[in-house]
Parts: structure tokens; sequence; C-alpha cells
């Protein structure tokens, strides 16, 4: 089998970022800088918070697509643009449609958070949900343009998407001028390659470092075999960069221009996510805390001045609580545990009174009796606590043991 090869495929300059620039002044806003001191001290440098989740639709996304549709033909606007995304890219392009005044269809996962249907829908196009992941997806939206001539307006595989994304870098330039590594959330490739053009262009003494899920990694084993490779069943919270397979474009931008593509677990992307809530009082969903996940990873690999870059703030509040409790359990700061006591009147209250003396937060507390592991005298009682990190776990399931619990789990 062939690949395409850089000669094969279209180019994109510094050139064409500066003029995505110019046809976006108006359109996309030039996005916060924000200090963590918390990131600073660990990773013993400054590091900066570069803020596209408070860009319009909430992420990055709008600014490709609007780049792309506003330099279609007026035959091509005529017909129609179609799209395929989890949510962000999606926003992006019913944005920038209803601005030109061209009509959309976007195709969305089955799957796609409620919030960013409701919100494409909000911006004027027409929702259509089809297959499990991206992929599938955008076989659908593809089909769809050869049925009706509507113009395919890929989320990361073209050089327009690429040129509009890679404003971000310019920006991040010219807000923090002294910055000697830039992170940013991989998926398909198209923003990183993007702000790599950008930043190489101007500055080739700066890192950038791409980062992945780890469930949805494609990048790492592509980079190997010099060819974009497919992950099977990526699986990941972070919808926003869950990609099965590099675009042929920004691969081979990423492969010439990003110096590393590392990897982040669900855990870290949890407590990233929890970090950007808590210490930098930011929103973000999962892909856009991907780069804060790598810096909490570890911290040391990355030289400062570090900018990470929040690509993007469109969570569901379902999965937000989700992933803060998971975060907060990832961060030792939340216990779950069963145990056993003797099922009497008082039982309870004593308990209670254990973990008063250890300063737990009880959140919640279930009783079982029915149980046939259970003797006749016999309850078992499951217990979610708020705790301070994970000393204070072992010591909470120390002080359990000492006053004679089974502590189960």
């Amino acid at each position: 089998m062939s690949y395409p090869t850089r000669d094969s495929l279209p180019a994109v300059t510094l050139d064409d970022v500066r003029g995505a620039q110019k046809i976006l002044s108006g359109v996309a806003r030039m996005t916060a800088m924000e200090g963590s001191r918390h990131l600073s001290q660990l990773v013993g440098g400054p590091v900066h918070l570069k803020c596209e989740n408070l860009q319009r639709t909430g992420s990055f996304k709008l600014r490709g697509a609007y780049v792309r549709i506003a330099g279609l033909l007026p035959e091509e606007r005529a017909a129609g643009v179609v799209a395929a995304s989890a949510g962000n890219h999606a926003q992006g392009v019913a944005l920038a449609s209803a601005l030109l005044g061209v009509r959309s269809t976007v195709f969305m996962p089955a799957g796609a958070p409620l919030p960013k249907v409701a919100a494409t829908r909000d911006y004027g196009a027409q929702v259509r949900l089809h297959g499990q992941v991206v992929d599938e997806t955008l076989a659908a939206a593809q089909e769809y343009a050869r049925e009706t001539g509507a113009v395919f307006i890929h989320p990361f595989d073209h050089p327009d998407i690429i040129a509009g994304q890679g404003t971000v870098g310019l920006e991040i330039l010219e807000q923090c001028p002294e910055a000697r590594t830039l992170v940013v959330g991989v998926g398909g490739g198209g923003l990183a390659a993007g702000i790599a053009v950008a930043v190489k262009a101007l500055r080739p003494d700066v890192r950038v470092v791409g980062v992945q899920a780890a469930g949805a990694a494609a990048y790492p084993p592509s980079l190997a075999a010099g060819h974009p490779v497919s992950v099977v069943d990526p699986a990941t919270m972070a919808d926003g960069i869950k990609v099965g397979r590099p675009g042929d474009v920004p691969f081979q931008l990423v492969r010439e221009l990003v110096d590393d593509v590392v990897t982040v677990s669900e855990d870290e992307l949890s407590s990233a996510l929890l970090l950007c809530l808590e210490r930098a009082k930011m929103v973000v969903e999962p892909a856009g805390a991907s780069p804060v996940a790598a810096l909490l990873g570890d911290p040391r690999a990355f030289e400062g001045p570090v900018v990470a870059l929040l690509s993007g703030g469109n969570v569901d509040p379902l999965l937000i609580q989700r992933i803060l409790r998971h975060g907060m359990a990832a961060a030792g700061r939340y216990l779950s545990l069963r145990l056993r006591l003797t099922d009497r009147p008082g039982a309870l209250a004593t308990l209670l009174g254990v973990l008063t003396t250890v300063d737990a937060n009880v959140l919640d507390v279930s009783h079982v009796r029915t149980d046939p592991r259970l003797g006749i005298a016999e309850a078992e009682v499951e217990l979610h606590l708020e705790t301070k990190g994970p000393a204070h776990c072992v010591e909470v399931s120390a002080a359990l043991r000492s006053a004679g619990y089974t502590v189960i789990g």
C-alpha cells in the first residue's frame, strides 16, 4: 500500500496562517493567557494557560471552520456544507456557516454530549446522529456529501483548517514571546500541525509537544511506522481527541515539526480537569485538559516558560460530575469502602463517631442487611467519604480497623 508523501500533499506555510489570521479578524477572539502558580511550582518554571475554552463556541474549532468555509467558491456555498464531529468542530462549522450565510448539516456520534448537540442546533445547523465513534460519523458525512453535492468540511485534514488553527500559535508567541515549550492536545492533528507551522517558522527553538489520551493514541504508532496507523476501538473520556487515525495532511506536518507526542492516562485527565476547575477557575473538557495532564504526569520534562493550551470547555455537566469524582479519587480526596459491623441499635452512630475523630467527611452511607454472605447479626455498610489526600485515606482505614471493623475494600 502506498501512502501520501509530503510532496504529494498541499503545503501549509506561515503565510497561510497569517492569511487565516486576517480572515478571522473580528470573528475569532484573541483568548486570554493566564498564569498558573500551582503548575509553575510543579514544573519549576513559569506555566501559562492559553484559554481557548473561552473562544466563541467554547473551543478553537471556529478558527479552522471559518477559514475553510470563507474560502469556498459561490457555487460551493450555494450547495451547503456538511461536517462530522463529536461536538467542537460541529459547533465551529455551525456558527461559521451562520456567519457566512451558508446552509450546514452536521453528523455527530450517537453518544455525543447533549449540550454539544443542542448548541450545534442552536447555531443553525441540521444535526444528524450516526455512529459510535468519530470515524464512523465521518464516513456517514462523506457519503452525504457525495449524494447531495454539499462540501465536506473535514475537522482536521485540510490545509485551510490547519491554517486557521495555526492562528492560535501566532497569538501564543505574541502573548508569551519568552515561551520555551508549547503543550497541545492531539486528536487528528490539525491544531498541533497548525501551531507547529506558525511557531517553528518564527521560533524554531520553541519545543512543541503533543498530548494524546493513552486509549486513543494513534500518533505514536503512526510516527514509528512513518505513515498514519489506525487505532482499533479508541477509548477515552476525552471525546475531543478520540480519533482513530491521524489525518494525512496534519500527520506529515506533525512528523516534521512537532518535537514529541506523549500520552496521558484517564486518571491524569481527571486530575487535570479537577485542577483547572479548582486552581485556575476554568471549566475545561477532558481533551482541553490534556496538556495539563501531561504536566502533572511528568512535570520536570517541560522546560519553562511553558504554555499549555486549554483547547475547549464544552463538557457535559453529567460527565463533569463523574470526572470530578474520579479526579478526587485519583488525588486521594475521595474514598469509597465497605465494612461489616454488628447490626444493633447505635452501631451506625458509633461508626460515624470513629470517622469524626479522623475528620473524614461522610458524603453517602448505604446499608445492606439481607445479603446471604452476612451473618444473622451482621450488616454491611458502604461509605463514600471526602478525604484530604492519600495519607488521610490510610489514616481513615487504619482508624476503622483499630476500632474493630472489618474493612472489605
